[in-house]
């Protein structure tokens, strides 16, 4: 089964935010069997948008929109919609009350006509219930093509998908399953790896699709396959992954089932009854956000500190100032003794150590730009790595911190 996305507004186009929509859509509805032919981004513009919808329903089962419906003027989505549906909007008394009890309950503005006119809706259109917003969702049909609009705020989107859309998709159409499994390595570089696996990549059978996904020192590779026997498909993908492990065992790190390497090294963290803290310098606290992004992180992540100048080292940290001079702030030395004394002050059973120079300047140093020393103390030893991370301050960052996590999960894996 095939579909489209349509998003609809000039801010996407401009630059001015980032279409995370059709990812998080695409994503749901491949998990259900359905394949995303096309990504489409259009102005908030009449005859863009009545041109997206035709070209959209010769070629797809399915087309989510998102964006385009919220209370001001300048928004014609649903006017278009009526348009290409041949239909009139009608004031939906449902949605008119679940409006006005928003604005009672939660919005301190009082409401206005604008927000009223987000009741109306084609007549046409099955009305999908926005638990968190004014705006609802729509779901109409054309030529054996079904058109879904949905608000274009994320949180709103995601769980009209959820809830309502993603089990409606699954009542009314007929859907292969679309199976993945993606193999984490790091260490070797794409081109590489190719080489290392060239005879078995070669003698992939043709029902399985494999692909290179390379992303700052680490390379996922994935093989897909799609059909309608789930548990065949299955075990068929596995037995070739399988195939991966005495060719390139050595630099894999796991197996991605939609869980990031931090989400993994968490739940064997809550697992073993084990804690963790972090201190910082280059990676700025990357590497705690990314842990406390995760829902339940405080069972085992128990803090952090930034220590992104020098004296903030010592005086935080109590990093000796001897060290620093005799060894550099961005060193082995600092690293370790940063890693150690972390544990030791938050009382923790790992720890994280950052510190190097991401550029563009040398800093309180004279490393490299891109050199870096990351640290892991765990209950029986601490030790720091030195890479270099190329010349690109945000790349430095993110690698900086990928590599952290791969560190730390050898680690975590040996309790």
């Amino acid at each position: 089964m095939q579909a489209e996305i349509i998003t609809i507004g000039d801010e996407i186009l401009i630059g001015q935010i980032v279409d995370t929509n059709s990812a998080f859509i695409s994503k749901e509805l491949n998990k259900i069997g359905v394949s995303v032919y096309q990504i489409t981004s259009v102005q908030d513009e009449r005859e863009h948008i009545l041109r997206a919808f035709s070209e959209a329903n010769t070629r797809s089962q399915l087309v989510i929109i998102t964006g385009g419906l919220g209370p001001t003027k300048d928004d014609v989505t649903k006017h278009t919609f009526c348009e290409y549906f041949n239909d009139v909007l009608v004031k939906d008394e449902k949605v008119l009350k679940y409006i006005e009890f928003l604005f009672e309950k939660y919005i301190n503005t009082p409401i206005s006509d604008l927000n009223r006119q987000q009741a109306m809706v084609p007549s046409k259109a099955e009305v999908l219930h926005n638990q968190h917003g004014t705006a609802p969702g729509m779901w109409m049909e054309k030529d054996g093509t079904v058109f879904v609009s949905l608000p274009g705020v994320p949180f709103e989107m995601k769980e009209l998908m959820n809830l309502s859309v993603i089990p409606k998709i699954m009542d009314t159409f007929e859907r292969p399953h679309i199976i993945h499994k993606t193999i984490m390595t790091y260490g070797l570089g794409e081109s590489a790896i190719a080489e290392k696996i060239e005879d078995w990549e070669n003698n992939l059978p043709k029902e399985i699709r494999f692909a290179y996904l390379p992303s700052l020192g680490r390379v996922r590779l994935r093989l897909s396959t799609k059909g309608h026997d789930r548990e065949y498909l299955q075990q068929f993908v596995n037995s070739e992954a399988k195939k991966l492990y005495p060719l390139i065992g050595d630099i894999i790190y796991g197996e991605e089932e939609d869980e990031s390497i931090e989400a993994g090294i968490g739940k064997v963290l809550a697992q073993k009854g084990m804690t963790l803290a972090t201190a910082e310098s280059f990676t700025g606290g990357k590497i705690a956000q990314q842990i406390t992004a995760i829902p339940g992180a405080s069972q085992y992540f128990k803090g952090t500190v930034v220590s992104y100048a020098t004296e903030t080292k010592i005086q935080l940290l109590g990093v000796e100032p001897e060290l620093i001079a005799e060894h550099s702030v961005v060193s082995e030395e600092v690293a370790v003794a940063m890693a150690k004394n972390i544990k030791r002050i938050i009382g923790t059973d790992f720890a994280i150590a950052t510190t190097g120079n991401a550029g563009p300047s040398k800093g309180d140093s004279d490393a490299e730009v891109g050199t870096a020393f990351i640290a892991i103390s765990t209950p029986q030893r601490t030790f720091a790595e030195k890479f270099v991370l190329g010349n690109h301050r945000e790349r430095i960052v993110q690698k900086g911190v990928n590599k952290a996590f791969e560190l730390l999960q050898k680690e975590i894996l040996n309790f």
